[in-house]
């Protein structure tokens, strides 16, 4: 006899597939990781690749010095990709790649490992990102200019559509959009808005044969984000899951009702994992993951947690272990698949569904009267939309209006005996990026030349020819090229792009709580003869410009002069920019883990500018053994993501600027 109508035992669903994000290091390093989880009961790969390879460069580029293996897996050629999947048969596998500008590369050399191990292309299962739009709006991995980055998106969708018809050639990405400050709107309307563009790219390249399109449409995935208000993340999912039904319907004629299934995979939201009792993270990665699964009706096809720890520092496999037996105890020991949607019927959940739709599609019309989301990137509207969004949810928590367990209440507690344990995070060890040098260096001369460049140049011909350049950079792989002559073959033919900050000039009228700091910023400028002038650098190839963008922006409306250029600045170039504009204060933000190469190279640099009488600030998520380095080194202060309240920052900051005229 059953509990109730809905439940039947017989007919469990299928859990959802279980992955951790992972990679780091070096290929062979990660694969032991992959391996050792799958072993676990982990059910499919979610590659994370390091920055070089994100942004198209090689390990031993000038760019990646202290970036290679920091933030995943560095892959320069088919012989990493053979070492990163060594003993895990592709056939089975269902692998995710974190990858974007560099999509087509990556994909390629997965084909060409498939190729090579006699792997039928039809076989192969899995996703890659290949979501640029939202790189120009949060993590900031783009390379090229929007309309040939879509031109690279819409051949990976034409390629894998023929040719692996079980691969998901996309996964429109809100992830990232919420994680820098969206709201359940704007992340439904920015990515649905992504989804728009791409397809009517499609369509409109006449490349794809009417009766194909509804393929287009069912292997278009999503990758969303879900936050700690669990009722509100549960009903936009479910207004996600209504509005591509209808879009896909009314906009695209699609009748196949399997083909307009909104399918999306989901990481829990990163953003809110705090420094402070880390251990609460454990609660909040848990009801995160109960937004998205509780629901059958809008339930995510794939999962991946963070850890508790990732506040702190690269989770060790202990701690990917924890997250995994979540998902695990979750799916397995409650009686959760067993029932229908437990949500439908209820009037509040509806309510709030129809009201997230439509504010939802409000914005979608907006955008599309801009011309459509690239149109809209390159106009800065969506990047300014989320700085103004981050900067209200930043504010709300320092006044105490949006409450954070640990940081602005309930600060009292114990010390951690995870948090405070040794060797509580994983940390890369330089020997990791001299030893991927090398190898890379022995790749290059054991390769054909000939071949390589044969490769390269059919490879520039399809760029500018408008040729799909799928088959020409599997091709390359084939060949030994390396994924900085693939990018640098692109750049070629593309150019390079550098996207709006979204932090405007004009100081906000109605930021609060700035009277006194903005007293001092006047009583300080008066002493210097002129603005108090604050120079906000991002170096390396991180894009995670979240946290400086609202730097600037509150340095900005704390009455300072804000010089901010936006993501990937050489040590050189910020450093000119520093001597230029003749600034008073450098602030550098970097959160891949590179801090102590890339501050040390700004501070030195500096010295030989004769700017050493010019402090220098950082910020990032830097463990206290390296905070005490730097400061011996000569930064002023370092600050982690600990330090919520901006406000006091922008004390500090006067405080060292005039400690710095006084020659303290």
């Amino acid at each position: 006899m059953r509990d109730q109508p809905t439940r039947d035992k017989a007919r469990r669903d299928k859990p959802w597939i279980f992955r951790t994000y992972a990679g780091h290091s070096t290929a062979a390093a990660s694969n032991a990781l992959y391996r050792k989880n799958l072993s676990k009961g982990q059910t499919g790969l979610s590659v994370a690749f390091d920055l070089p390879t994100q942004t198209g460069y090689d390990s031993d580029h000038p760019l990646a010095k202290g970036e290679v293996g920091k933030v995943g897996v560095p892959i320069s050629h088919i012989g990493d990709m053979r070492m990163l999947f060594d003993g895990i048969p592709l056939h089975e596998m269902n692998t995710s790649m974190t990858i974007n500008a560099t999509a087509a590369w990556l994909l390629a050399l997965y084909v060409a490992l498939a190729d090579e191990q006699g792997v039928a292309r039809k076989t192969l299962q899995g996703t890659t990102q290949n979501d640029i739009i939202k790189e120009y709006l949060s993590r900031g991995t783009y390379v090229f200019p929007p309309a040939p980055s879509m031109r690279l998106t819409k051949d990976v969708i034409l390629f894998t559509t023929k040719e692996m018809p079980k691969w998901n050639p996309m996964n429109v990405c809100s992830y990232h959009l919420q994680e820098a400050g969206a709201t359940p709107v704007q992340e439904l309307a920015f990515a649905l808005a992504t989804a728009i563009g791409v397809l009517d790219a499609v369509k409109a390249s006449g490349q794809c044969a009417p009766e194909e399109f509804g393929d287009v449409v069912g292997r278009i995935s999503f990758f969303v984000n879900a936050g700690l208000r669990f009722v509100t993340e549960v009903c936009k999912l479910r207004a996600f899951t209504e509005l591509w039904d209808e879009i896909t319907r009314e906009r695209y004629g699609v009748t196949d009702a399997k083909q307009r299934l909104f399918r999306y995979g989901v990481q829990v939201n990163s953003l809110g994992l705090t420094e402070q009792q880390p251990e609460n993270n454990v609660a909040r990665i848990l009801i995160e993951m109960l937004a998205v699964t509780l629901s059958k009706g809008a339930r995510a096809r794939a999962v991946q947690l963070p850890a508790w720890n990732e506040a702190l520092g690269l989770p060790r496999p202990w701690d990917q272990q924890w997250s995994l037996r979540m998902q695990q105890i979750l799916a397995y020991e409650t009686d959760l698949l067993e029932y229908g949607d437990v949500f439908e019927g209820s009037p509040a959940i509806a309510a709030k569904v129809a009201e997230l739709k439509q504010a939802a599609k409000e914005e979608l019309a907006q955008i599309e009267k801009m011309g459509g989301t690239v149109a809209a990137v390159e106009q800065g509207y969506l990047k300014q939309q989320l700085v103004e969004s981050n900067s209200r949810r930043v504010e709300a928590i320092e006044r105490g209006e949006q409450i954070v367990v640990g940081v602005n209440r309930f600060v009292e507690t114990e010390a951690s005996p995870l948090a405070d344990a040794a060797e509580a995070v994983v940390t890369v060890s330089p020997e990791a990026e001299s030893g991927q040098i090398e190898r890379l260096a022995a790749w290059r001369d054991a390769r054909d030349a000939k071949a390589v460049a044969a490769a390269l140049e059919g490879l520039g011909k399809a760029a500018k020819t408008g040729g799909n350049i799928m088959p020409p950079s599997i091709a390359c792989a084939k060949a030994g090229v390396t994924t900085g002559e693939w990018g640098f073959a692109l750049r070629a033919a593309f150019g390079e792009y550098r996207a709006p900050t979204g932090v405007g000039t004009a100081m906000r009228n109605d930021a609060e709580g700035l009277d006194d700091i903005r007293a001092e910023v006047d009583r300080v400028s008066k002493k210097l003869g002129r603005r108090l002038k604050f120079l906000v650098g991002k170096p390396g190839l991180d894009g995670h410009s979240n946290g400086a963008e609202q730097i600037a922006a509150r340095a900005r409306d704390a009455g300072m002069e804000v010089v901010y250029d936006g993501i990937r600045l050489t040590a050189e170039a910020i450093v000119a920019a520093a001597a230029e504009k003749r600034v008073h204060v450098v602030g550098l933000s970097i959160l891949s883990g590179s801090h102590m190469p890339l501050v040390q190279d700004v501070v030195a640099r500096m010295k030989e500018a004769g700017l050493d009488d010019v402090p220098v600030v950082v910020g990032g998520i830097i463990p206290p053994q390296d905070a005490s380095v730097l400061k011996n080194a000569g930064v002023a202060e370092v600050y982690t993501p600990k330090d919520f309240e901006l406000n006091r920052i922008m004390s500090d900051l006067v405080r060292i600027v005039e400690g710095a005229v006084r020659g303290e």
